[in-house]
């Protein structure tokens, strides 16, 4: 027990103010989605090449995914909009798994030697979903 003038102090009184894992958890994918969708407009021929041949348009869904991704992950900061932010990241990949499948196919036709990363990247996927949901609850 803690006693400071004679009055018993809680534990979170004396512990430092810094940031719990959640937090940490939670800077950190609103910095992995914003600066993924900025690499969007910066390198948008990486994107181009995972397109699926069926979607239409490619340059514009390379340009709305990240800002999409930029809006997202900046909406996860502000609890207020945070769950918002989270179920918007959870449809956007969703969304964007097509592609993921098409650079898979891309990288075993080519022979290409990261074609294990691009299969590993498959499943990751589910990681980042689960992720996203542990934000969504108010």
């Amino acid at each position: 027990m803690n006693f400071i003038s004679g009055r018993q102090v809680g534990a979170h009184f004396l512990q430092p103010r810094c940031l719990n894992m959640k937090s940490i958890s939670l800077y950190l994918m609103a910095a992995v989605y914003m600066v993924a969708g900025i690499n969007h407009f910066l390198h948008p021929q990486t994107y181009l090449s995972i397109m699926p041949a069926f979607l239409p348009v490619p340059l514009f869904l390379v340009y709305l995914s990240g800002v999409l991704e930029i809006g997202l992950g900046s909406l996860l900061l502000p609890k207020t909009t945070r769950a918002y932010a989270a179920w918007g990241i959870i449809i956007l990949l969703i969304f964007i798994f097509p592609a993921n499948i098409q650079m898979a196919i891309n990288y075993w036709q080519t022979h290409n030697p990261y074609k294990w990363l691009a299969i590993a990247r498959l499943p990751l996927q589910l990681f980042l979903i689960w992720w996203a949901y542990t934000f969504t609850k108010k």
